[in-house]
């Protein structure tokens, strides 16, 4: 039984919880979150959801995410699932989200991380995963044309790959002339 921490709309925690696929009253949020793994060919870690999993059965997904559980916090939560559906250890402690997109029913947290790793080390949960591959923007954006990805608006999509090693959203320049 998996048990949500409910949260206001200012994204204080409202002491209650309740359990996965319950409906949220008006005025409840809960939180996600979600990481995307880059290598240093700027392409991103894909998943391809098993065929059995409940939601975008066998489409394929950025690298990694799920739900806040009771107690989480952003950080340890994105931990916790990266750990579980990859098997990757990464401290997250220090680590703020790139950024994070409100829907109806919550908060989503984005992280942005560069990790080169050898998809063969990965050790992928079988009720989540069924395989990983590494993607450029081009074909991940041809892979939600073709109904291969789960259908996020392109426009996140380049928010993702234009928003890495970066926070904010002005560009700041170091040699300003006089």
């Amino acid at each position: 039984m998996e048990l949500w921490d409910l949260y206001d709309i200012n994204r204080n925690k409202i002491g209650k919880t309740i359990q996965r696929d319950e409906l949220l009253s008006p005025g409840e949020y809960h939180l996600v979150v979600h990481v995307c793994l880059f290598n240093s060919q700027g392409e991103m870690l894909i998943q391809q959801r098993q065929p059995f999993k409940k939601g975008w059965s066998n489409l394929w997904d950025i690298s990694c995410g799920g739900s806040a559980t009771m107690g989480d916090t952003s950080q340890s939560a994105i931990s916790r699932e990266l750990q579980e559906e990859l098997g990757i250890t990464y401290d997250f402690n220090e680590i703020r989200p790139n950024f994070t997109i409100n829907f109806t029913n919550g908060f989503d947290d984005y992280y942005l991380i560069d990790l080169d790793m050898d998809l063969n080390d990965l050790t992928l949960q079988y009720e989540e995963v069924q395989k990983v591959k590494w993607a450029s923007k081009e074909e991940i954006l041809n892979m939600i044309k073709t109904g291969e990805f789960i259908p996020f608006y392109d426009s996140l999509i380049h928010l993702i790959f234009d928003s890495r090693n970066q926070y904010g959203s002005v560009r700041l320049k170091m040699d300003v002339a006089k």
